[in-house]
Formats: C-alpha cells, structure tokens, sequence
C-alpha cells in the first residue's frame, strides 16, 4: 500500500480542484500533482463530506462511531459477567443447598 499524502498537501490539492478555471479537467489537475486522476476524484468526495457539502460519515464521526463499538461491546462483556455472577449467587442462596437448614 504506498504511503499517504501528507494531509496539507490533500487539502490544498482539493482547494485547487475546487477553485479551478471552466474548462480546466480534473485530470489536468491530477496529473499537475503526479496523482492519479481516481485519487483526486476520491478526495474531493471526501472533502465534501468533511465540510458537510454532501451526506456521509465524517472522519470525526467514524472514530466516535468506533468508539462507541468498542464501549458497547466492553458493557455487553461486563454486563454477561453480572448476569453469571447473578445467577451463581442466585443458587448458592437456595434452601437445602450448601445450608445448614432443614
């Protein structure tokens, strides 16, 4: 997998892209920045999430989606455990077993 471009250099690839003359292609521009013409296409779609220009899930928005996965899954784990603990205690608490009583 090559290496990421450095993050200044996708925004002010994108900033020209955006602000670009009528006529000047995408390609022209990719190709003025030696990437590919799928590459810039990818970002600016990314760009316009970012900035709130078209639906979708932003960078911040997916690392708190992450998150939130992780926390879900650490309760449901702790959560499994108080339900065990629970019913084990549950029995032992049960008359006529491991008691004296009768």
């Amino acid at each position: 997998m090559p290496k990421p471009y450095p993050r200044e250099f996708r925004d002010d690839v994108v900033k020209v892209a955006r602000n670009r003359e009528p006529g000047v292609l995408l390609k022209q521009i990719a190709t003025d920045f030696g990437i590919s013409e799928s590459c810039l296409t990818n970002w600016l779609k990314t760009a316009d999430v970012e900035d709130g220009l078209k639906p979708g899930t932003s960078a911040v928005d997916h690392a708190e989606l992450r998150e939130a996965k992780k926390r879900i899954r650490l309760l449901e784990q702790e959560n499994e455990v108080l339900r065990r603990a629970a019913a084990y205690l549950s029995q032992a608490n049960l008359p006529g077993k491991g008691s004296s009583h009768s």
